[in-house]
């Protein structure tokens, strides 16, 4: 199963669609105990989502990969080697274990920085010491791969992917990263819920894109096929990508994204190919 199970929900009331807030330690449990026994072998959080590794930690993440991500350096930090060392042994505490499968950065621009050197070297230690198996990288766009790629080498390249946002693809980068070894993790394929809304649902501040929904929405009827079936379909046909990591916020919507991706979908997928920053990336969207 290339599926992956994001973990910001068992931390923090996450997505633009999401109806019923924080996950519960009970679901959680219930969560993971579904996703283990469809194949789902790897979980990703971050120290940055609220409780969500204290939450794993709790509930027990044995047979799990895991995959979480340092915030941003904090300025004035004295000793980066020092911070990067606590964070990661706090982190290991909250998760409840002795290594991870992957170590990301949240904020990798900071490794252009006059500490960046320092930064990189100390999550490669981490490495060598077995805390960390790979280290890497959690982008927003592939554009921070052209400053940071000839300088650095990553393991893990974690970055956006959808219908709407397919610049991983179109930049030349998901082919380029896969040629040199990396492990690719896509996120955000239902574009934080925007493309899970029902027509009618989708705020009005995404008016501008009216026409782009138009045809998404026309498609879905036309093809009878769910949305969500649709999106996963969509970045699980690119071999190159190792996986697709999905967020829910219940044991009801974790099942039926689970059948939704062994579902065989028409590959005819629409061109919803958008590159206007202030809808691909969510972090704008509160400027909308």
């Amino acid at each position: 199963m290339r599926l992956a199970l994001g973990t910001v929900q068992f931390g923090l009331p996450y997505g633009i669609a999401n109806q019923d807030g924080q996950v519960t330690r009970a679901a959680a449990k219930a969560m993971l105990r579904l996703a283990a026994q469809n194949g789902i072998d790897l979980l990703d959080t971050a120290i940055a989502y609220g409780e969500s590794e204290a939450c794993l930690g709790a509930v027990g993440v044995n047979g799990f990969k895991l995959v979480t991500k340092l915030p941003p350096v904090p300025a004035g930090c004295g000793d980066v080697r020092q911070w990067v060392h606590e964070q990661t042994k706090a982190s290991l505490s909250r998760l409840g274990v002795e290594a991870v499968y992957g170590l990301l950065l949240h904020c990798p621009e900071q490794l252009l920085g006059t500490e960046g050197n320092v930064l990189y070297q100390s999550m490669q230690e981490l490495k060598e010491t077995g805390r960390v198996q790979k280290t890497g990288i959690s982008i927003y766009s592939p554009g921070e791969l052209d400053a940071l790629m000839p300088r650095f080498r990553f393991d893990l390249v974690q970055a956006p992917f959808n219908l709407v946002d397919r610049r991983l693809q179109t930049s030349g980068w998901l082919q380029r990263l896969k040629r040199e070894g990396v492990e690719i993790h896509t996120r955000s394929a239902y574009l934080q819920g925007l493309l899970l809304m029902a027509r009618p649902a989708i705020p009005a501040k995404f008016g501008p894109w009216a026409e782009l929904w138009d045809k998404w929405h026309e498609w879905l009827d036309r093809h009878d096929v769910l949305p969500v079936e649709a999106c996963l379909a969509f970045p699980l046909s690119f071999p190159e990508i190792d996986r697709v990591v999905i967020g829910a916020d219940s044991v009801e919507q974790l099942g039926q994204t689970i059948r939704a991706a062994q579902t065989a979908v028409p590959m005819g997928l629409p061109d919803l190919h958008c590159k206007e920053e202030n809808l691909i990336n969510p972090a704008k969207w509160t400027t909308l």
